[in-house]
């Protein structure tokens, strides 16, 4: 769990993936999430967490659904969205940060 709050204290963003590996939804959105991680040019990092490794991780957030994603600022969360998203709205929502 240190690392982890380590991972989210910086200055630039950072989008969590909280995820599972028996998850449909998830799995459908690795491709989506590769794809904004590779135009991220350094702005900001993406990481994933499988709340079933993780699972003080997915209870300190209220994880309740997976796919659920948070973007952090400064350790703070600014973002959050439970399910599927495309990948231009998530684009969108980290650009504003």
């Amino acid at each position: 769990m240190t690392k982890f709050n380590e991972l989210i204290q910086g200055e630039k963003p950072v989008l969590v993936d909280f995820y599972a590996d028996w998850c449909g939804p998830c799995q459908a959105m690795a491709p989506v999430l590769k794809q904004v991680a590779q135009k991220a040019n350094g702005q900001f990092k993406v990481i994933k967490v499988d709340i079933d490794k993780n699972p003080q991780a997915a209870a300190k957030y209220g994880i309740k659904g997976v796919p659920t994603f948070i973007l952090f600022k400064n350790g703070q969360s600014v973002w959050r969205h439970s399910g599927m998203i495309g990948e231009a709205q998530l684009n969108q929502v980290i650009s504003q940060y």
